[in-house]
């Protein structure tokens, strides 16, 4: 093997920004916490969510789900910010506008192909038929999820989203050149965040938390059955631009009622 390439890889491989991305995740999302329990409307939606979360951890399937998900949660840790983050990051100085610019980009160009991988390989809402719908079925036992059920799901589904998310980053960094570690940082938090409020059991419509509300809401909607809409999960833009958006009653041109299982003749039951 020509040791140009093997030079080459080492002197863009920082792991020490890596690590240092790690602990800033850990330490922004600690902070986070902190600072939302000052707010008596996050106090409140924290204890209707944990004491949600302890019913359902007495169910012994869905606490063996998660135990097995944290496990498997190191694993892809150690994959992304061993393997992949040390290849998109810098430490060189860059202007804020350039860093919120980059957090919007990753973010949004993420959640545009999560949008198609949810909607047709996770659903039957489209010409591919949802082959993996039978992994994206387990998230979906969970009709009225809490926050924690943001993580009650395959292993696979595990890989897949946190998959697509890095590698976002990895081919955005091609194009646009090493990220700040600062812009990691806020795009992993926005992301987990994100995914963890949209499965919030959320009682607060009013200002200041009403968009909080909407996006809980409308991501409860998509989880009360498996025909529902609202497919992407970082925003509700994409669902807007293709006619997705679900308030409760289904979206325009969605088939809700199931559909006939063959019977063993093979005949259509109804």
């Amino acid at each position: 093997m020509n040791s140009a390439f093997w030079d080459g890889l080492a002197a863009g491989y920082h792991w020490q920004l890596s690590l240092i991305t790690a602990v800033g995740i850990a330490a922004v999302t600690f902070a986070g916490k902190l600072l939302v329990q000052l707010v008596p409307t996050f106090r409140a939606a924290k204890r209707l969510n944990r004491e949600t979360y302890a019913q359902k951890m007495e169910n012994p399937r869905y606490a063996a789900n998660l135990r097995w998900n944290r496990k498997w949660g190191v694993f892809y840790w150690v994959v992304i910010f061993a393997g992949i983050l040390p290849f998109c990051l810098t430490a060189e100085a860059q202007p804020v506008w350039q860093v919120l610019l980059d957090c919007f980009v990753i973010l949004m160009v993420y959640d545009f192909f999560y949008y198609l991988v949810h909607r047709f390989l996770f659903h039957d809402a489209g010409f591919l038929g949802g082959p993996l719908m039978w992994v994206h079925a387990v998230h979906h036992r969970q009709h009225n999820p809490c926050r924690e059920d943001s993580s009650y799901i395959h292993p696979l589904e595990v890989a897949m989203g946190l998959g697509l998310y890095v590698a976002c980053i990895f081919v955005l960094s091609r194009f646009m050149g090493d990220f700040h570690v600062a812009t990691i940082v806020i795009t992993w938090v926005a992301f987990t965040e994100i995914n963890l409020h949209n499965h919030d059991l959320w009682t607060v419509d009013r200002f200041p938390f009403k968009y909080l509300n909407t996006m809980s809401a409308m991501h409860h909607n998509h989880h009360a059955r498996f025909t529902g809409g609202n497919f992407a999960t970082i925003s509700l833009l994409y669902d807007w631009m293709f006619g997705t958006l679900d308030y409760g009653q289904g979206y325009k041109g969605a088939e809700y009622a199931p559909k006939a299982k063959k019977a063993p003749g093979g005949v259509g039951a109804a």
